[in-house]
């Protein structure tokens, strides 16, 4: 699935690892019902976590986040399916910037992503399970909880901060 035009330049980046991860997978969507997408539960098998990720209709925005990172050598953090613990990745950060892992509180848990910029009220987020699929959506920044940048041996001269239009709905849960 093609990037939506306000992101599309993100295609053309020279992006982190994780992030050109990420892009490839925009569009995967889970299945609703008693069915479930083979490529998210391939996901759960190649990160040895098919015994406990039984199914697409368990939140997996973790297992995204698990998915990419594994994919670019990158380390995954213990319990990766649980959002929240995307706060012990690689190292904090006061404000986030390209490529940077954010995690954002909701009701009844939590939410992570990839910072792909932000405007006046919201980060805008690349993500799973947004909507049911990996795709962009514009999260409250009152609602971060932690960003978390990964322990670069030569950090991508392109990590920094990106301003973009507040367009879109804001989203108020990813679950």
């Amino acid at each position: 699935m093609k990037l939506p035009k306000a992101y599309q330049w993100l295609a053309s980046e020279d992006a982190p690892r994780h992030l050109l991860k990420a892009i490839e997978l925009f569009g995967t969507a889970e299945t609703v019902g008693s069915k479930h997408n083979p490529v998210i539960m391939g996901w759960a098998k190649e990160l040895s976590l098919d015994k406990v990720y039984v199914n697409d209709e368990i939140p997996w925005c973790g297992l995204f986040a698990g998915i990419i990172m594994h994919r670019a050598a990158r380390p995954v953090v213990a319990s990766p399916l649980w959002a929240l613990s995307w706060n012990k990745f690689g190292v904090g950060v006061t404000e986030p910037m390209l490529g940077d892992i954010v995690t954002f509180k909701r009701d009844g848990g939590g939410h992570v992503g990839i910072y792909v910029g932000e405007d006046a009220t919201a980060y805008h987020v690349l993500g799973g399970n947004q909507g049911n699929q990996v795709s962009v959506t514009r999260i409250a920044k009152a609602r971060l909880s932690a960003a978390r940048r990964p322990e670069y041996t030569n950090k991508p001269v392109n990590v920094r901060k990106v301003m973009l239009a507040s367009n879109g709905v804001l989203s108020t849960n990813e679950a």
